[in-house]
């Protein structure tokens, strides 16, 4: 069992993306939607020790030229941080559905789209049931294979992600995140 300092499914060869979730939320621990500073040298001890668990080499190189390699090589926009978005790069998520999510809302614009076309009660939130109709849609458009499980499994760990009140339904502002 993973001790409390000890990043939860780092072993697995695939995440689900409930255990994508739980790591995201370990390392994110001021919980800003980004790893950076401290959590970020975390992460990368901890993703370090993980491959030399797993038998995978690294490099002798010491650990400040291997996190600048790091980061050059997946900190997209070179901001000095883990978006939610790359760190879905580095670890192999079976689903990948956090990027399938996030291309399909890509702009403001699209976001606003998205938001009126399954918002279907017009009520200002997006209720679950509303979110696992566009969630259908979403893996449908990107062929992705899917069964009622797996869509409630998805629906759910997308509210764990972003409602931030704990109502079971989305605002504008945690969709918006």
């Amino acid at each position: 069992m993973a001790g409390p300092q000890q990043a939860p499914h780092l072993h697995l060869a695939e995440l689900t993306a409930s255990q994508f979730l739980d790591i995201w939320r370990h390392f994110d621990a001021d919980g800003n939607g980004y790893i950076e500073g401290k959590e970020l040298e975390n992460f990368f001890q901890e993703l370090e020790s993980a491959r030399k668990g797993a038998g995978v080499d690294s490099k002798k190189d010491n650990f400040g030229d291997k996190m600048k390699e790091f980061m050059h090589k997946y900190d997209k926009n070179a901001d000095g941080k883990i978006e939610m978005a790359e760190l879905a790069q580095i670890l192999p998520t079976e689903e990948n559905f956090l990027l399938c999510f996030r291309q399909h809302v890509g702009s403001s614009s699209e976001f606003m789209e998205a938001w009126r076309r399954y918002d279907t009660d017009r009520s200002g939130y997006i209720e679950a049931n509303e979110l696992k109709g566009f969630l259908s849609d979403l893996l449908k458009k990107a062929n992705r294979p899917y069964d009622e499980p797996k869509l409630q499994e998805y629906t759910q760990t997308i509210l764990r992600m972003f409602d931030m009140n704990g109502d079971g339904k989305l605002g504008l502002s945690e969709m918006s995140r």
